[in-house]
């Protein structure tokens, strides 16, 4: 795993900005007190003098965006919240990391699941709840374990329970293990999935902050977002905006994985290019160079070579056409085909689908079914215009963005790699694989792929 702590400051890698993983490679980084050694519960300090309406202004004044996916600004989530309506409120985080490409959120958990304790006091104070939980993946037993570990001792030393600080704020912080499925990481679903019902989207409205959890109001965070909040009190709005651009201020974690010299996590300012992590990552896998990678995970609309020096920011990556999303850069060489790679993610969305809405549930199928036959040189010349068809019957036409996700590397692989589609279904096979392909021999010099 590559760290931001490891960055040497006389190198160029600089630009990188180790907040949530600055110790992430020090002995016990998990436990109080290795986090205490950095000014770990300050931040709870400085926000449980301050008035809950105080929090969320200064939240909302430093910019922070939800790093879940959407980008959207965290304090005014917390500010939907109604006030004197007598019902409880409750604050879930989102752990359910789910999303193919993604891997920051179990990794910050493993590493330093303190800075989410310290941010889920924070937050239940800014939104007056007394009680927080963490919807966890139940596949990532030692993430459980040691989150598990976290709040007991988070408990023993008073940051959470009753009286906290002697602020008058009791608190109580539940972990619950989810059983494994994408649609989770929706946040109804996860609601229902909470309640104890099946994991599937509600219709809305009524929005979580007015009918969440139990029919109460309810924040639905990702667990980046509230971990980011700590540090934003503790060292001031001021300095977090000092990292970023404008409208996407901050630090944030990206996921850099596949064909590249050194996958890990980067920890970084929003705005930061691929160009820029590549070269202070060691590039491509030797002899080799990148052909399409994705800017927030296989849900997100990919990107080519072309877009190298795009601003992963909220705004850059949406300008150039396609989202932010979680981060995951996913980057694939010359010698991937895009047709197996879209085919895979496919696969992937239609066994993950709920199967509540029939767009979803339906065009997933056929779209796997298309894209075998495809892969496999059995397509039909009408394939491409079907499958375009079919994903733009699927997106914006389902219950949650599950939908959108499984068209969204349709669109854009037939966008700029549709010559790639053209050649399987030429009946010269895959150019990709030398085992069924008549034109390997032939694509080899201008494709650059060693057989």
């Amino acid at each position: 795993m590559t760290m931001a702590a490891e960055v040497d400051e006389a190198s160029p890698q600089k630009i990188l900005a180790p907040v949530l993983s600055a110790f992430w490679d020090q002995p016990g980084s998990w436990t109080l007190d290795t986090y205490r050694r950095h000014d770990g519960y300050e931040g709870l300090r400085k926000a449980l003098a301050m008035a809950p309406d105080d929090v969320i202004a200064y939240v909302k004044d430093a910019g922070l965006r939800g790093r879940g996916g959407a980008g959207f600004p965290t304090g005014m989530k917390w500010q939907f919240i109604p006030q004197g309506d007598g019902k409880p409120h409750y604050l879930v985080v989102n752990a359910d990391e789910s999303e193919p490409g993604t891997c920051k959120d179990i990794p910050l958990l493993f590493a330093n699941p303190h800075s989410l304790i310290e941010g889920i006091v924070i937050a239940c104070h800014a939104i007056r709840s007394n009680h927080a939980f963490i919807y966890l993946r139940g596949e990532v037993v030692p993430v459980l374990r040691r989150l598990h570990e976290a709040v007991r001792e988070a408990y023993a030393a008073g940051f959470l329970g009753k009286n906290i600080l002697g602020s008058g704020l009791d608190l109580d912080v539940t972990v619950h293990a989810g059983a494994g499925a994408y649609i989770c990481g929706e946040e109804t679903a996860l609601l229902d999935s909470l309640e104890g019902r099946r994991g599937q989207p509600r219709l809305r409205p009524p929005f979580p902050a007015v009918e969440g959890l139990y029919a109460c109001p309810t924040v639905v965070n990702n667990v980046e977002s509230i971990a980011s909040v700590p540090a934003l009190i503790h060292r001031g709005k001021d300095w977090f905006r000092s990292m970023g651009s404008e409208k996407s201020p901050g630090f944030t974690l990206y996921s850099l994985s596949g064909h590249v010299a050194s996958p890990g996590q980067y920890e970084a300012p929003l705005g930061i290019t691929l160009r820029q992590l590549l070269d202070m990552s060691g590039g491509m896998r030797p002899g080799h160079r990148l052909k399409f990678w994705t800017p927030g995970g296989s849900s997100t609309p990919m990107f080519t070579e072309e877009h190298l020096d795009v601003p992963l920011d909220y705004e850059g990556v949406g300008a150039a056409g396609s989202m932010l999303g979680t981060k995951a850069l996913q980057c694939f060489d010359e010698t991937t085909c895009v047709v197996r790679a879209v085919t895979r993610w496919t696969e992937f969305y239609a066994h993950e689908s709920c199967g509540k809405c029939t767009p979803c549930r339906e065009g997933t199928y056929w779209l796997v079914q298309l894209l075998r036959d495809i892969e496999a040189g059995k397509g039909r010349p009408g394939d491409l215009d079907k499958l375009n068809d079919i994903a733009d019957n699927i997106n914006g036409k389902s219950f949650c963005a599950l939908g959108d996700g499984a068209a969204s590397p349709i669109f854009s692989s037939l966008k700029y790699f549709r010559e790639e589609y053209e050649q399987h279904l030429s009946g010269r096979g895959c150019p990709f694989d030398p085992a069924r392909s008549t034109a390997w021999a032939d694509n080899d010099a201008h494709l650059g792929v060693n057989a």
